[in-house]
C-alpha cells in the first residue's frame, strides 16, 4: 500500500482497516531504512498515526505542517511523495533526516535545532494573514523541545496575537509529564466544539458593548474563567498563555485524532492539542530503550543490537577523563543540555549524581548556570555539541567571558559531522569564539591530548573551550603526551631536510597525517605541527618554527573565514613574505549530509587533496627559489 501513496490526497479515502495496514507498512519501512542508514528511530515510530491523522484532516501544502527539530518527520516524508527515495535517507545526495525546503513543497523550513517550530509557525501564519493567504498552520512540538525557552517566548506571543495557530504537543513521556484526568478530558472536548466557540464569541462581543461597565465586566469574566480553569486544569500553563487546551488524546488512535482535529480546525483562536504517544512504538528494542534509539547508527533489525567498534572515540575518551577528574576533585561538576548519553556523561551522572546537571534543551541556561556555579567555586564542565553551542553565544560573551568565569566548554561534534547535514556541522565554533576576550580555545588531536587539555583547563582562571570531532581517536603519537604549554603546539612528525610544514587543528590531524605519508612516499619530506592552542597563541614560538620552511599548509576543521589558518597566514606574510602558504578549511557554504570522508572531500580536505595542495605549493616554492638564484 505504501508504494502507492504519492501525495497526502491518496490517504484521504482509506478505510480504518487500510489505515492500520498503512501504519504498519510505514513503521516497517522506517525500521528497515534506519537499520541500514542510521537515524532518528524512536521519535518517528511514535508519530505514525498522528502524521496520518494530520494529513487526512488538513490539506498540505495549503495547510502548513511545521515539525519541531524535524527528526520526527520520516512518516511525513513517506506520505508526501518521497517513498521512492526513502532508502537514500541521510546518505550523500539523498533525502535529509530533517525537513528541507528543497526536497518538497510540503516542507516549509529547513529544520534541525530544537524549540523553533512555534516561532516559525506563528511567523508564517501572521505573514499569510497579511498577504490574505488562506490555510491553517500547525506546529508539532515534542521530544523535550518545550524545555527550550524560545518555545515559551513563542507561546506568549501567540497568545497575545490570538491567531488561529494550532500547536500539537507530542507528549511521549520524554518531554512533559501527564497532565489532567478524565474531567479535564471531557471539559477540553467541550471547549473545542464550534457551539462553545460561537457562544463564547457572541458573549464576549455582547459584554464589550455594554456601556460604562463593559471593561470592568470583561475583566471580571476573564478573572473568573482563569480562576475556574486554575481549579479544573491542574498546572495547565497553556491556558494561562491564552490558548485553548485540548487533550490529552491517544496519539495512536487515528479515529480519535481525526475527530478532535476536525473540530480543532474550526476554532479561530490559538489551540494546544495534547497528544500522548509512545516513543519506539511497534519495535520492542526502541520501546524498551527509547534513549538509545532516539538517534542511532546502523543496527541489527532482528534484535536491535548496534555494531561496536574496538577503537576509542573522542566522546568515550572525554567520558573516561570526566570520571577520573570527578574522583580526584570534589569541585568538578558536569552540565549538559539534554545530551547526557550523547556527550558521554552517563557514567559521570551515575557516579556523581549531586554534581551532574541535565538542564534540558536549554543551552543558554546551561552556560549561564555554569557561570553561576563557577562564581560559587565549582569547576563546571559544560558538554554541548558544537552546533548547539551556537545558541548560547551571547551567554558565553556576557555571562562567562566578561566575568572571567572559569568554566570549561567541551564541544563534541566539532568539525565535519556525518549524516545529519547542514544544521549539525560543527564548523563555526572557531570563528565564533576566537574574537571573544578572555577565552582559551584548545583542539586536542588524541585521547591523551584531550585528557591533558581537561586537566590543564582546570588549573586556569579563565573560560576554556575544548573542541573535538565525532570520530575515533587516532593512533597516539609520542608528541601528544608532552605537557601542555600555553599557546604552544607540538611537532608531531619531523623529516630530515623538510621544507614543507603542515599546521593543523587537532580534529583533522588524521587526514593531515595521511596526506603527509602520501607525500613521503613520493619523496617529498614534510613535517606536521599540531597547534593544540587556537587561542592564545605564542607568536614568537610559532614564528621560530615556520622560519625554517619554504612552504606552509594550514589545515583546520572549521570555516576559513575568521578561522585560525587565515590569521596565521597573515602573520607569516608579515614576518616572512617569501614563505609560500595555503589555507585549507571549509568554504563559505552550508555542508549537506554524507559520511565524514565524503564531507571532507567535498570541502577539499581529504588526504589526497591536502597532499596535492602541498605538492603544488612546494613546487612553486622551488620555482621561486630557482628564479631568485638566477637573479643573483
Amino acid at each position: 500500500m505504501l508504494s502507492q501513496i504519492k501525495s497526502p490526497e491518496d490517504i484521504k479515502n482509506l478505510s480504518t482497516k487500510e489505515l492500520k495496514q498503512l501504519a504498519a507498512e510505514m513503521r516497517s519501512e522506517i525500521i528497515s531504512v534506519v537499520g541500514k542508514n542510521g537515524g532518528h528511530l524512536a521519535s518517528n515510530l511514535g508519530v505514525v498515526e498522528l502524521t496520518i491523522a494530520l494529513h487526512r484532516v488538513f490539506n498540505s501544502p495549503k495547510d502548513a505542517f511545521i515539525w519541531d527539530v524535524g527528526h520526527q518527520c520520516y512518516p511525513h516524508k513517506l506520505l508526501t511523495g518521497r517513498y521512492d527515495r526513502f532508502d537514500t535517507l541521510r546518505k550523500a545526495g539523498g533525502i535529509s533526516g530533517f525537513t528541507k525546503i528543497a526536497e518538497s513543497e510540503h516542507d516549509f523550513f529547513d529544520s534541525g535545532h530544537s524549540s523553533t517550530s512555534i516561532s516559525s509557525a506563528l511567523g508564517l501564519l501572521v505573514g499569510r494573514d497579511l498577504l490574505n493567504i488562506d490555510g491553517k498552520v500547525i506546529a508539532v512540538i515534542g521530544d523535550g523541545a518545550l524545555t527550550g525557552g524560545m518555545a515559551f517566548e513563542a507561546l506568549s506571543h501567540a497568545g497575545q496575537l490570538a491567531k488561529n495557530l494550532i500547536v500539537i504537543l507530542n507528549d511521549n513521556q520524554m518531554s512533559i509529564s501527564e497532565n489532567t484526568g478524565s474531567l479535564s478530558k471531557y471539559l477540553s472536548r467541550l471547549t473545542m466544539t464550534s457551539q462553545y466557540q460561537s457562544f463564547r464569541h457572541r458573549f464576549d462581543h455582547m459584554v464589550k458593548r455594554i456601556p460604562f461597565v463593559n471593561k470592568a465586566l470583561t475583566d471580571f469574566v476573564f478573572r473568573l474563567k482563569r480562576g475556574l480553569k486554575g481549579i479544573i486544569f491542574r498546572n495547565n500553563l497553556f491556558v494561562d498563555f491564552g490558548f485553548e487546551y485540548v487533550g490529552p488524546l491517544n496519539g495512536h488512535s487515528i479515529v480519535e485524532l481525526e475527530t478532535v482535529l476536525k473540530r480543532v480546525a474550526k476554532i479561530n483562536r490559538p489551540v494546544v492539542v495534547h497528544v500522548v504517544t509512545q516513543k519506539g512504538r511497534g519495535y520492542s528494542p526502541a520501546e524498551n530503550d527509547p534513549t538509545t534509539f532516539h538517534g542511532i547508527g546502523p543496527f541489527c533489525i532482528s534484535d536491535g543490537t548496534v555494531e561496536k567498534f574496538d577503537t576509542l572515540s573522542f566522546t568515550e575518551a572525554f567520558s573516561n577523563t570526566m570520571v577520573s577528574l570527578g574522583e580526584k576533585r570534589k569541585d568538578v561538576a558536569a552540565v549538559t543540555a539534554a545530551m547526557m548519553k550523547g556527550s558521554g556523561l552517563t557514567t559521570f551522572a551515575h557516579r556523581f549524581p549531586d554534581r551532574f546537571f541535565d538542564v534540558g534543551i536549554a543551552e543558554q541556561h546551561a552556560v549561564t548556570f555554569a557561570g553561576g556555579l563557577a562564581r560559587a567555586g565549582i569547576r563546571p564542565v559544560v558538554a554541548i555539541y558544537s552546533t548547539f553551542v551556537q545558541r548560547s553565544i551571547d551567554q558565553v560573551i556576557h555571562d562567562v567571558a566578561l566575568q572571567k568565569a572559569p568554566i570549561i566548554l567541551a564541544l563534541d561534534r566539532a568539525g565535519a559531522v556525518p549524516d545529519d547535514g547542514e544544521t549539525h556541522q560543527g564548523i563555526f565554533d572557531i570563528s565564533l569564539f576566537r574574537p571573544i576576550p578572555n577565552m582559551i580555545l584548545i583542539a586536542p588531536a588524541s585521547a591523551v591530548e584531550l585528557n591533558l587539555s581537561l586537566e590543564w583547563a582546570l588549573t586556569q582562571n579563565l573560560p576554556v573551550v575544548i573542541r573535538y570531532p565525532k570520530s575515533s581517536c587516532p593512533t597516539e603519537q609520542e608528541a601528544f603526551a608532552l605537557p601542555m604549554e600555553e599557546g604552544r603546539g607540538v611537532m608531531v612528525s619531523e623529516a630530515d631536510g623538510a621544507k614543507l610544514l603542515f599546521v593543523c587543528t587537532g580534529g583533522i590531524f588524521p587526514e593531515v597525517l595521511e596526506a603527509s605519508r602520501q607525500l613521503l612516499l613520493k619523496g617529498i619530506a614534510n613535517d606536521i605541527y599540531n597547534l593544540r592552542f587556537i587561542k592564545p597563541l605564542n607568536q614568537e614560538h610559532f614564528l621560530n618554527i615556520v622560519a625554517e620552511y619554504d612552504a606552509v599548509v594550514f589545515v583546520e576543521d572549521g570555516v576559513r573565514i575568521g578561522g585560525i589558518g587565515a590569521y596565521l597566514e597573515s602573520l607569516i606574510h608579515v614576518h616572512f613574505p617569501k614563505i609560500r602558504s595555503k589555507v585549507c578549511g571549509f568554504s563559505d557554504n552550508f555542508i549537506p549530509q554524507g559520511k565524514r570522508s565524503q564531507i571532507l572531500e567535498s570541502a577539499g580536505l581529504a588526504p589526497f587533496q591536502l597532499a596535492l595542495e602541498a605538492e603544488l605549493l612546494i613546487s612553486k616554492s622551488a620555482e621561486v627559489s630557482k628564479e631568485r638564484e638566477k637573479s643573483l
